[in-house]
């Protein structure tokens, strides 16, 4: 299989398994969720369950390090560059040698260093952890919060950004300061990692690269959504029906995540049933225990630092005591994933869908 970005809500959790003989990734009776072993074959490759509704235990999903592809290794940005945001903003670029890429989830970055402009990136957001990134100073000192100081420190000649990081006025800062600053779209899916790369590419001065790396992305997601839909369930009864809890145990936020948080695209993409859908529930909002005993998900997504806030998955059962008496919570089936790459929707989309296709159709213990 060749190589492979939502609102910018992000989750975290990871669910443990105690129950006797169930497969999956134990707890040992501790509660805390264990990291599955990183996984490098594929999915066609792998063991498929014969029936993923009879699997039983939880997994925090790592995805492997894959070294950037950049589509071009001499890129020649065409320069000035005119662009109009997402915001409706004409923005003009004459400099892109030293670029800011800053967005939640750090896909913009690995965007900029596909487009094969690593070089030209000065500074980095807190979830921008790729490995040829990770020596760039952090302009996210606090966590999440752009510092205007440290932004101007790097004396960037460019910005690119989305409207998931903030305080806002710290950007307007920045074009007052007569930097160039390009927001680009903040909504992410499976469906526009194409669009998310052309918008990147033409601030950059690269809008044929653009298309180019767009292309190639849309391609490797439409490859492994075609080789999930060849062993998941085809019947609704068959699919794992499925919930994205939003927690963070901390701030007492429980959400479940439904249309337009790209939850719902993560969920369809994996060939899962999705619950929020069935009962009409869009964005983000608190959900119950009666709520949950409803819904009866055979299985919950959600973020590996949000399980980890509330303390795995016992801690989640009480909170919800409902989830015990529906098919996830008796087998305890949660997968969560970092919290930057489950709904980050970018250049590793296709690496995220096969990750976690992996664990829910052909988890590394299946007999």
């Amino acid at each position: 299989m060749s190589a492979r970005l939502l609102l910018p809500l992000l989750l975290a959790t990871a669910l443990t398994l105690s129950a006797c003989g169930a497969q999956g990734t134990s707890d040992g009776g501790s509660g805390k969720a264990q990291a599955a072993p990183v996984r490098t074959e594929s999915l066609a490759e792998a063991t498929v369950l014969d029936d993923p509704k009879r699997h039983a235990g939880t997994a925090i999903v790592a995805l492997p390090d894959r070294p950037l592809q950049p589509i071009t290794d001499d890129p020649q940005p065409s320069l000035p560059a005119t662009v109009t945001d997402v915001q409706g903003t004409e923005v003009t670029i004459t400099d892109t040698s030293r670029v800011l890429a800053l967005d939640l989830n750090g896909t913009l970055a690995r965007l900029v260093a596909e487009l094969g402009m690593l070089d030209s990136l000065v500074g980095r957001d807190t979830s921008t952890t790729f490995p040829e990134a990770r020596g760039l100073p952090p302009v996210t000192r606090s966590g999440h919060d752009l510092s205007a100081e440290a932004i101007l420190d790097l004396q960037p000649t460019l910005i690119i950004t989305d409207t998931s990081l903030g305080p806002w006025n710290v950007l307007l800062q920045m074009r007052e300061a007569g930097i160039p600053v390009v927001v680009v779209d903040p909504k992410r899916s499976t469906d526009n990692v194409d669009a998310l790369a052309e918008q990147v590419g033409a601030a950059l001065g690269l809008p044929a690269e653009g298309e180019q790396l767009g292309a190639r992305l849309a391609s490797e997601v439409a490859e492994i959504r075609a080789e999930i839909d060849a062993v998941a369930p085809s019947d609704l009864t068959g699919k794992l029906r499925t919930v994205f809890l939003y927690v963070r145990g901390q701030a007492g936020v429980y959400q479940l995540l439904g249309g337009g948080t790209g939850a719902d695209s993560l969920i369809d993409a994996l060939g899962l049933y999705d619950i929020s859908a069935e009962i009409g529930w869009n964005g983000a909002r608190p959900v119950n225990d009666e709520g949950i005993l409803a819904a009866q998900p055979d299985l919950v997504l959600t973020m590996a630092n949000g399980l980890d806030s509330v303390g795995g998955i016992d801690g989640l059962l009480a909170r919800y005591p409902a989830l015990a008496d529906t098919p996830a919570g008796r087998n305890r089936r949660v997968v969560a994933m970092n919290d930057a790459d489950i709904l980050g929707f970018g250049p590793r989309t296709a690496d995220v869908l096969e990750a976690l296709a992996l664990e829910i159709y052909a988890p590394a213990d299946a007999s």
